[in-house]
């Protein structure tokens, strides 16, 4: 089955997550057909700094696909159409740890799965194919990411572990006080199986999450309520030129190919 190439190409790609439906002021906007569907949108082509950048709100630019209805293979297999080598993944997240406030960003390192039912792999056979992912984000778009954000001010956490939940319901006290015991830092629900997805196609991928909230309120404390969506898109809203100012300056950084720990992500992954 073949699909019409699609109408641009692009170098660098960034999804946009709740609160974050568009980044490019001079773009052209068109479907992008993949043999998993339409992906959640429209995507957006433009230029920042001399390098075409595609963009695609993961969620879909009015907000109508909650996190475990995304179609995930389907947004990424665009970027990828669309000739992307690096993605930017910024996401709207809770916090798990005092320390993580509200208005920071996190750019993790890590991530744990916790989500259920998603289809969250490229290869079904007939051909086995076992990715590797020690180290899910790339080291060198996380680090662009941390000496840009460092050099325009932004409070930033260079390291942390993302726990991804199914969603759309937020988490029991008793599941946020696990994960917090357990010392991970930051809660999301689109990470996975997006970061993998990326990585299955050669694609280099980082994430940055911007602190919304605490995810159910600090343990021992009453002035922290548990967290709502209206609070989650407020705070977000209030720091999305922050979070645009960052991809901006750190875009003419990137790299022209993906690094070759994700573009090499094949070789010996397979019987």
């Amino acid at each position: 089955m073949s699909f019409p190439a699609p109408k641009l190409t692009a170098e660098i790609g960034v999804f946009g997550g709740s609160g974050f439906y568009s980044l490019l002021d001079k773009a052209e906007e068109f479907w992008v057909e993949t043999p998993y569907g339409l992906p959640s949108d429209k995507v957006t082509v433009g230029n920042i700094a001399g390098r075409s950048v595609a963009f695609l709100a993961r969620h879909g630019s009015g907000h109508t696909l909650p996190p475990h209805m995304i179609n995930y293979r389907a947004n990424a297999w665009a970027m990828k159409a669309l000739g992307v080598k690096n993605i930017i993944g910024p996401c709207a997240s809770g916090s798990l740890q005092a320390d993580v406030m509200p208005g920071d960003f996190v750019v993790c390192d890590q991530f744990v799965d916790r989500t259920t039912c998603r289809k969250d792999t490229f290869y079904d056979g007939p051909v086995t194919t076992h990715v590797g992912m020690a180290e899910p984000y790339c080291p060198v778009l996380r680090k662009i990411l941390i000496d840009t954000a460092r050099e325009i001010n932004l409070t930033v956490h260079e390291t942390g572990t993302v726990v991804v939940i199914q969603g759309p319901r937020f988490s029991t006290k008793a599941e946020s006080r696990w994960f917090t015991s357990l010392g991970w830092e930051v809660i999301n629900m689109t990470q996975y199986p997006e970061a993998y997805l990326a990585r299955e196609l050669g694609m280099s991928y980082a994430m940055i999450a911007l602190i919304t909230d605490y995810d159910v309120g600090l343990e021992g404390d009453p002035n922290i309520q548990p967290v709502t969506h209206e609070e989650v898109v407020k705070v977000f809203l209030a720091n999305n030129d922050k979070l645009k100012k960052l991809i901006y300056a750190m875009v003419p950084k990137i790299p022209k190919k993906a690094s070759k720990m994700c573009a090499d992500v094949l070789k010996g992954a397979r019987f």
